[in-house]
């Protein structure tokens, strides 16, 4: 067994969960473990990417003691388009 954790941070929905799974699970073992997609419903996985310690990953991915597996929420407005605040 080994221990890992999953994190989603959604502004309104932050998750760090811990887990305990079997030598040999993936990225997607983990997630369906952890209940999260119950958890929040909104999750998709055709939209939402994930990754291992900042790092992208796809959801056949084996996972190692200590990882922690992210889900990453989708970026709904382009940087580059966005004006800068002013500090003032």
């Amino acid at each position: 067994m080994m221990n890992i954790s999953l994190v989603y941070a959604h502004p309104q929905q932050r998750q760090w969960l811990n887990l305990e799974l079997a030598e040999g699970s993936t990225v997607a073992d983990a997630i369906d473990n952890s209940g999260i997609l119950e958890r929040c419903p909104n999750i998709d996985l055709n939209t939402h990417k994930t990754g291992i310690f900042g790092k992208l990953a796809k959801l056949d991915q084996p996972l190692k003691q200590g990882d922690r597996v992210e889900i990453y929420t989708p970026v709904i407005v382009d940087p580059k388009t966005v004006k800068r605040r002013d500090s003032n």
